[in-house]
């Protein structure tokens, strides 16, 4: 269907349906706006287009709007599924969006290996394999990992060095692990160890208490009390976790949802209790426009958080509300239709529950105190980069570069991107650079710097209001240099920011196209803000040259070779052990191998000796 040139919202109402659906709004390039649901089509779309509405945000929707398209459902609850589909796929500029959209983490035992292994898991699932969770963080995850080699003793080595070991490592030397690597507990032993921990994982830590307590009192009664006295730690340790995680908590999976609004921004709490144990609160600040009210955010985050296609989704049998929303029942229609089982949403709860919400509001307040103060505080800095700039013009967004290499191995430019609300990981932007000459900071820092703006000018992206170089004068002239040729120098100013004379921090120096040179000084908040906005870039450049220098490293030298794949590699390893052997063979020795010919010889021969 193609946009309308002219709106006509009355004609569209007289004919719209009066039934459950999902409404898209479009601009006159056809793209989505805004996407929504209603009970009635008719009755939502006409409050748009009444003359007394206050919502600025809703003003400027409609004054964009060039065409609506709808899509009758069945119910309400097929309404909001539809909806937050299409919300997920299309991200309009206009709705309330979810920002994180990290997967959570597990707990993973390597269940198909005779001594399995308990590790961190985030992504996509093996077979072979148990996982626990999920964990509201890594943190989490790391805290439930300590205490399963504490007490179970089970093995968090890869299977590389468990191989290899001669001798017990640390871990066994602290009783974090029993040695299976060297002998030192049966298969067997070790088999139950990892069964009362995943019975532990599992919510029966009832079983495995009841487990060692027999196991205790039968050493007792054998006369090996050193056995029974780490059984009795074993036991101490569980019990204690059970007092800490159990208190007041009842029964039950359930999350416990808490929103607080202020100045503007938005902050929902998710307190997670699996098993009747509160595994910890996860943090999520979703995107709005500001004018929001309370249970509309609350409504959209719980809709787009469990309705989504998540990779590892969370189905809690209750959900726990800081207050009424108007689509509740909406929403557990289709969380029961999506998941398959009775769900239940709560805000008026008495006792235990009463407390959760408490817990999870006051994280709620917490976090939000701790977002204004981190914004009012980088919303200074900026101020004062601009008083520092002696500029007319607002500085709202920083891209910094910065290049990392190895002796000139494996070059990789960072791009990082600030603003006032800080770090906008989304934007941040690898570059693999290859100058002629390895380790060329210069040409490699021209190349990163033109693919980013030749790309950005093509998609007509946003551009920087600065763009800061981490090097000194030289690195700022081949920056600014690069902005005259895409004739980009009305529109980004470019900085540079260097070690400065003395080398010590807080005295770095700031380079200017005009050959101006600035050394604020260590109590200046704009230096602060351009050392955040440089220590970021190195870290984000640092990271991904260890990620391309390890990618190449653990290829093989063999794949360079035209014509050596997978099988020849293994043959010639078999048969010479190593590529030095390899190197001091002659062309004849060479052909000897399996599936080597003399011409094939002679290319490895050649290759070795260049």
């Amino acid at each position: 269907m193609f946009p309308l040139p002219d709106f006509d919202a009355k004609h569209f109402l007289a004919h719209c349906a009066r039934k459950p659906g999902v409404y898209r709004m479009l601009d006159g390039d056809g793209g989505v706006l805004y996407v929504g649901k209603a009970r009635n089509l008719q009755a939502r779309l006409n409050s748009y287009f009444q003359k007394n509405v206050s919502s600025a945000k809703t003003r400027a929707l409609v004054g964009r709007i060039c065409n609506i398209q709808t899509t009758v459902t069945g119910s309400e609850a097929e309404a909001l599924l539809l909806e937050q589909s299409l919300i997920k796929e299309l991200k309009p500029p206009y709705n309330i969006l979810l920002r994180d959209d990290k997967s959570y983490p597990y707990i993973r035992i390597t269940s198909a290996d005779r001594f399995p292994r308990v590790t961190f898991h985030r992504g996509t699932r093996r077979a072979g394999s148990q996982y626990f969770g999920p964990y509201p963080s890594g943190g989490a995850v790391r805290e439930a990992l300590s205490l399963i080699e504490k007490v179970f003793q089970v093995r968090n080595c890869s299977d590389s060095y468990f191989r290899n070991r001669t001798r017990p490592c640390l871990q066994h030397q602290i009783n974090r692990c029993t040695a299976p690597c060297v002998g030192l507990v049966s298969e067997a032993d070790y088999a139950r160890q990892v069964k009362m921990a995943a019975d532990f994982l599992d919510g029966r830590s009832r079983e495995v208490v009841e487990q060692l307590s027999a196991d205790m009192e039968a050493a007792s009664l054998a006369l090996e009390f050193e056995k029974a006295a780490i059984l009795r730690d074993q036991l101490a340790a569980i019990q204690s976790v059970q007092q800490k995680q159990y208190a007041e908590t009842g029964q039950g999976d359930l999350d416990v949802v808490a929103i607080e609004t202020r100045h503007g921004l938005a902050v929902i709490e998710v307190l997670m209790i699996r098993d009747g144990r509160i595994l910890g609160h996860r943090t999520f600040r979703p995107d709005t426009r500001g004018e929001e009210d309370r249970s509309e955010i609350l409504e959209a985050f719980l809709s787009q958080y469990y309705l989504g296609d998540r990779e590892d989704p969370v189905k809690p049998q209750e959900i726990l509300l800081s207050m009424d929303i108007p689509g509740a029942d909406a929403l557990q229609q289709a969380l029961e239709s999506q998941w398959g089982k009775k769900v239940r949403l709560a805000w008026r709860v008495r006792s235990d529950r009463a407390a959760w919400i408490t817990m999870a509001q006051t994280n709620a307040q917490q976090s939000m105190a701790a977002e204004l103060a981190a914004r009012e505080h980088m919303e200074a800095r900026f101020l004062a980069l601009e008083t520092l700039l002696e500029s007319s013009e607002p500085v709202r967004r920083i891209e910094c570069f910065d290049i990392s290499h190895t002796q000139g191995e494996k070059a990789v430019a960072s791009c990082v991107v600030f603003d006032q609300q800080g770090a906008r990981k989304q934007d941040y932007r690898h570059f693999n650079v290859n100058p002629a000459a390895g380790g060329d900071d210069y040409e490699a820092l021209e190349e990163a710097i033109r693919r980013r703006y030749q790309r950005v000018l093509k998609e007509q992206g946003r551009l920087p209001d600065l763009l800061l170089i981490d090097g000194g004068k030289g690195q700022m002239q081949r920056g600014w240099k690069v902005i005259q040729e895409l004739e980009l120098q009305a529109a980004v100013r470019v900085m540079g920011i260097g070690k400065g004379p003395s080398r010590r921090p807080g005295f770095e120096a700031l380079y200017l196209p005009c050959g101006k040179e600035m050394v604020p000084g260590p109590a200046d908040s704009a230096l602060h803000l351009l050392q955040q906005v440089r220590d970021e870039a190195h870290r984000f450049a640092l990271t991904g040259h260890r990620a391309r220098r390890g990618k190449a490293r653990k290829q093989s030298t063999l794949d360079e070779i035209p014509g050596i794949g997978p099988k020849r590699r293994k043959a010639l390893l078999t048969h010479f052990g190593g590529l030095k052997q390899m190197r001091n063979a002659s062309a004849s020795e060479l052909a000897r191998v399996p599936g080597i010919n003399a011409q094939m010889a002679q290319t490895l021969y050649d290759w070795f000796h260049q």
